[in-house]
């Protein structure tokens, strides 16, 4: 395991994603069980008045960071991380990984017909992958039968596409059920894949703009999140910032 880089409320991995990768599926063949945090901006921020997610996430056997600004501002706490890793290119390199491997994949999340034609997507990928599923339109009273379900197939993989802090809270209320050796939160990942939505092109992630082009989609559900979570990290960053340079002004004098 690398050092781990401390921003705001939570610790990430300095890693890229092959070496994430790789490490789930080290994980899964010494027969360890965990789950992996992408963390983003909302959810860095999220975790600032959320303790459950905040736990969640400090409890995980890899957190990375989803999120361009998060790996821009690393330097600012004293690290580097070398790259984003985004939700949805794990869910395309885990699933061609572990169809090589005949690991089992479950997905949680997303509308029935979307969730379908997600994994009709993947299978066309890779035809060789044993991939299941099930939307994540459930009531609460639901979880444990669905967890259940999990567990039955056989999975060694559970990517849950549900948001930000439903999907997390699932993995940890149900995960002595759902017999997995790695769960992770992909958000909307799904949706992509059945492409009910479509990714910001190449130069606008290696920006950081990602988010708009995801705003431009759904501004109705997005648009209050991001005025409050973008603006709280702006602040957050704004502090560290004069607090790192002050000291060193106030000794120049």
């Amino acid at each position: 395991m690398t050092p781990r880089i401390r921003i705001f409320d939570a610790s990430f991995d300095a890693v890229t994603a092959h070496d994430t990768v790789e490490d789930v599926f080290a994980w899964l063949a010494a027969g360890g069980r965990g789950w992996l945090c992408t963390v983003n901006v909302s959810t860095l921020v999220m975790m600032r008045k959320d303790g459950a997610l905040r736990s969640f996430v400090e409890r995980a056997r890899l957190v990375v960071a989803d999120g361009q600004p998060i790996v821009w501002c690393s330097r600012l706490f004293g690290g580097r991380l070398p790259e984003r890793i985004a939700g949805i290119e794990l869910v395309d390199t885990l699933c061609a990984r572990a169809a090589l491997e005949g690991r089992g994949v479950y997905l949680l999340g997303a509308t029935a017909p979307l969730l379908e034609r997600a994994i009709a997507a993947l299978r066309a990928r890779y035809p060789n992958l044993r991939i299941d599923g099930a939307d994540g339109y459930f009531h609460a009273s639901e979880a444990a039968r669905r967890a259940d379900a999990i567990r039955a197939s056989g999975a060694s993989l559970l990517l849950v596409g549900m948001g930000v802090p439903r999907q997390e809270s699932f993995i940890d209320t149900q995960w002595e059920r759902l017999g997995v050796g790695m769960a992770i939160g992909v958000g909307g990942s799904f949706d992509v894949i059945a492409g009910a939505r479509f990714r910001a092109p190449r130069w606008a992630r290696r920006l950081g703009l990602e988010w708009l082009v995801r705003l431009a989609q759904e501004p109705v559900r997005l648009l209050p999140r991001y005025a409050a979570t973008n603006s709280v990290f702006c602040l957050l960053l704004a502090k560290r910032v004069i607090f790192r340079t002050t000291p060193r002004k106030a000794a120049e004098r």
